[in-house]
């Protein structure tokens, strides 16, 4: 019986390995945007935490060193915050643009894997015919050769 051979195997195989490179990319761009949300997550803490101390400052007795202390890193903390925003969505666009190419991968190896399944297909129809032709020509000799000749007798 024969083997079938897919002329394009090799694009196929290629088409596997970019979309292995284009999922491992995604994951790194995904988990470069969990860490960049950590480090936003980490600064809105610290601020919420100088914003207390600076209100305890404030009703306590009143240290006007350690109130601008205070507000200064206030300040500091939310230019820090406006910052990782900023990284944060850098982080969200790579991902979004490696979910997009991991997307068009994913398509252009499944059309590859369609275009191999049709010709498999035409492959075992083609199998098919040659069967049939070759049964057809076993039938036809056993019918067209005589089993004994009367001139033999």
């Amino acid at each position: 019986m024969a083997k079938f051979i897919y002329r394009m195997q090799s694009i196929l195989d290629i088409k596997y390995k970019l979309e292995e490179q284009a999922k491992s990319v995604y994951t790194e761009a995904s988990f470069r945007l969990h860490e960049e949300e950590n480090k936003l997550k980490i600064l809105q803490d610290r601020q919420l935490m100088y914003e207390e101390k600076f209100r305890n400052l404030i009703l306590t007795r009143i240290d006007i060193l350690k109130i601008r202390e205070c507000e200064n890193a206030i300040d500091t903390i939310k230019f820090s915050i406006k910052m990782q925003l900023i990284e944060v969505k850098k982080a969200e666009q790579n991902l979004e643009n490696a979910r997009k190419k991991l997307s068009e991968v994913m398509m252009e190896r499944k059309t590859q894997e369609k275009l191999r399944e049709k010709a498999f297909e035409e492959f075992k129809i083609e199998i098919n015919y040659e069967e049939r032709k070759e049964i057809d020509e076993l039938v036809s000799f056993k019918y067209n050769t005589p089993v004994g000749s009367e001139d033999d007798v």
